[in-house]
């Protein structure tokens, strides 16, 4: 979630929370965090739109109930809140002051507020940093700023000591946010944000609290897994384990991938498909980041508008959509039948730019996509290309194609939109599978819709929200894929694993 992150359209859902924190006669330090239910106003005033964008009990030494027996590896355990947005606690400065953190692997800075942060209001309903009570504070004083795009941070560079449970990283660089936008942080129940990600999109090249632990021996393997727990009928939220695996909470073993772009969690995706149809979205390549800091499912508009269109969810009317459809829907068949190549067809009809030197030049296509993104009847129009390509492929008559497209331009999702379904046919609906290497992982509807309680009724939201970003399709895989699958990263060996969770 940094300036310097790809990206992406991150919704971030707000949790209350009660911590607990006990001792382990295994040597690891648990953070209990407890459930409440989900309510829609706390999911409206948390979307966050960013301005950036293998045997494991003998490698990874598991024994029993424990995590690790090693006695050179510093493990620490906790459990974090809810099974759709989850953080916990950590302490800053000598003696510990206590914040609340979501624990990002989108992002790579460590930023909380500040007691200096006098003229924003959700500053004041926050814990903030005092550094005048910390014997080990030292001040930095570089000023530096991260753009949610719907809100923003700003404040300066400063470094003490942080705890994780028993265990301390010292002269930590963190952020002491002097300035916070009103949303959504004025409505967020965490103080800040501990980035997991790596150095090379960290803001100021801040060197991460990962890193730090590993180089200051805290762990001696080099990996963090992640448990979300789905089950509502109990207290804990899941488990980030720095240094090892929790055997108890995967079935089987994980299946690995490796990264696809060093500074993100960012593996290449084979294909998505629905009921075991393929939509067509990653012919030509699709990546996917593996995003903690992300409760949703996000994904490019044109697949996730299919997507959501077999599952029923209703969206927002796009006029543009069928503006585009009426005038050129006819057209755009004949030529497809006929034919003519897809990627050249709406600059043949006159919407989009593109010629046959900028074809053939990656660069130069994306360069000219970016600078025709602004239309926003090329992008309709490719939208319309794409779908209507995949229905010819499956053989559907004109008149049975036609009436998909026109259905899809009317449920067309909006980035500021929520997309609901009839809570009664959420048993009945299909698996949505992502293909990674050559693996499936399907998701049932009991993963990717979020159930929100209002005050007289339940409402079931779709999980899945448009993303687009240039040149390649780019999926997000939150907190809703990692509830399903028990998540490794592995950051010895630039890769992230995957297992069934339990």
């Amino acid at each position: 979630m940094t300036t310097a992150t790809v990206l992406l359209p991150i919704m971030i859902c707000i949790w209350m929370s009660s911590l607990v924190s006990m001792g382990s006669s295994e040597g690891l330090v648990r953070v209990s965090l407890k459930k409440q239910n989900l309510d829609l106003n706390s999911v409206s005033a948390a979307m966050i739109t960013p301005g950036r964008h293998q045997s494991y009990l003998s490698k990874f030494g598991l024994r029993g109930n424990n995590i690790s027996d090693d006695p050179n590896s510093d493990i620490i355990y906790f459990k974090n809140y809810r099974d759709i947005q989850y953080y916990g606690e950590i302490g800053i400065g000598s003696p510990p002051q206590r914040f609340q953190v979501v624990f990002d692997t989108g992002s790579s800075n460590l930023w909380i507020p500040s007691s200096k942060c006098l003229f924003s209001i959700a500053c004041y309903l926050h814990s903030k940093f005092r550094a005048g009570l910390s014997s080990s504070y030292r001040k930095i004083g570089i000023p530096c700023t991260i753009d949610y795009g719907s809100g923003s941070i700003s404040g300066v560079f400063s470094q003490d000591n942080v705890k994780l449970g028993d265990f301390i990283i010292k002269d930590q660089e963190f952020i002491e946010a002097r300035k916070e936008g009103f949303l959504p942080f004025v409505v967020s129940q965490f103080d800040g944000v501990l980035g997991l990600g790596f150095q090379d999109i960290s803001v100021g090249q801040a060197t991460p609290l990962w890193d730090n632990m590993i180089q200051q021996g805290h762990v001696t393997q080099k990996i963090f897994s992640v448990w979300l727990n789905r089950d509502t009928t109990t207290n804990t939220g899941g488990e980030i384990v720095f240094g090892g695996l929790d055997w108890r909470h995967f079935r089987g073993e994980h299946s690995y991938f490796p990264l696809t772009k060093i500074g993100h969690w960012q593996i290449e995706i084979a294909d998505v498909l629905v009921a075991d149809v393929s939509t067509g979205s990653c012919e030509l390549g699709c990546t996917a980041t593996v995003d903690t800091g992300t409760s949703f499912l996000a994904g490019p508009t044109p697949v996730v508008a299919q997507i959501n269109h077999f599952i029923g969810a209703e969206g927002i009317l796009s006029l543009e959509c069928q503006t585009v459809f009426l005038n050129y829907g006819n057209l755009i068949w004949e030529y497809l039948i006929s034919g003519l190549r897809p990627e050249t067809l709406c600059a043949d009809i006159g919407l989009c730019i593109f010629n046959e030197t900028i074809l053939m030049d990656k660069n130069l296509r994306d360069a000219s996509r970016n600078e025709t993104s602004g239309n926003t009847f090329c992008a309709f129009c490719e939208m319309i290309v794409f779908w209507i390509q995949m229905q010819i492929r499956q053989q559907k008559a004109k008149d049975r194609v036609f009436k998909y497209v026109d259905e899809l331009c009317q449920k067309l999702p909006s980035p500021v939109q929520k997309s609901f379904v009839d809570c009664q046919r959420v048993a009945d609906l299909p698996d949505v599978t992502f293909m990674i290497g050559n693996r499936s992982f399907p998701l049932s509807p009991h993963h990717y819709i979020l159930r929100v309680e209002g005050k007289h009724s339940t409402r079931c939201m779709s999980g899945f929200v448009p993303l687009d970003v240039t040149p390649s399709p780019l999926w997000v895989l939150g907190d809703m894929f990692m509830g399903a699958y028990h998540t490794v990263f592995d950051f010895g060996n630039l890769r992230i694993g995957f297992a069934k969770a339990a």
